[in-house]
């Protein structure tokens, strides 16, 4: 019997996340932890529905990111399903923030965006780590964003959301730290691109687009593409856009 590949998505009943997991889904031997919110969802119900792969199947754990403490009892709650290792964790839950002027930015908007897209990312990794050790190529992917680009920020006019910009600069920032601080695992940040997702749509209309230019299943094709073919001496501690297959700066 062929070794099950096990792979943890934070935010799996929607958007990419969701993408993500029914493609992964899709592939033989492929065990798939995903995270939902909110376990009475409707989200939770149709992804218990998503076909599977010979050999693979989907364990669902629930997981607000915006409680410190709910990455622990997820990754707890994936051991109590019987998994004994993790080979890839995909950080991708999150949140953005009401476009606006610097000077009247929602201070409160700027703690929930660190908290939902950088502190519980955190937490997931620190109760991860032990899983991911047991792996033979152990990868940690942040879901980050052109706007996290502290580089580019005057190109993007990222000031205009100011607590997503911050929070997902500072989680580019925690992935670095990932690949310092363990010389085997392959940890980086990844722009999945301008994707057709609710909160992606709502950023094209910003931009003046009738709808953002990436499908879904473009993007979470190409972001697994870039998993298959990641490597520790090439890929780990950049900073990706998947779409346009460039480096950006952090």
């Amino acid at each position: 019997m062929a070794t099950s590949t096990v792979v943890f998505i934070t935010g799996a009943g929607r958007g990419i996340g969701k993408g993500l997991t029914e493609a992964y889904l899709q592939r033989p031997n492929h065990t798939v932890v995903g995270s939902v919110r909110d376990s009475t969802s409707p989200a939770y119900d149709e992804l218990k529905k998503s076909p599977a792969a010979s050999g693979s199947r989907l364990i669902l754990v629930t997981l607000d990111s915006s409680q410190l403490e709910d990455p622990a009892k997820a990754i707890k709650a994936a051991s109590e399903a019987g998994i004994t290792h993790l080979d890839i964790v995909i950080a991708n839950a999150g949140i953005s923030s009401t476009p606006g002027p610097l000077d009247a930015a929602a201070l409160n908007q700027v703690v929930d965006a660190l908290q939902v897209n950088t502190v519980s990312p955190i937490a997931l990794y620190q109760a991860a780590r032990p899983l991911l050790e047991k792996s033979a190529k152990p990868i940690w992917i942040s879901m980050s964003s052109a706007a996290g680009s502290i580089g580019n920020l005057p190109v993007h006019q990222a000031h205009y959301l100011l607590g997503y910009g911050i929070s997902k600069a500072a989680l580019n920032f925690f992935t670095v730290a990932i690949h310092a601080a363990h010389p085997n695992f392959i940890a980086y940040a990844i722009h999945p691109g301008l994707v057709q997702t609710d909160l992606g749509n709502e950023g094209a209309k910003m931009q003046g687009m009738e709808k953002a230019p990436v499908t879904l299943e473009d993007s979470c094709a190409k972001v697994i593409a870039s998993v298959d073919n990641a490597t520790r001496e090439k890929t780990s501690g950049k900073f990706l856009d998947v779409i346009n297959h460039s480096e950006l700066p952090y």
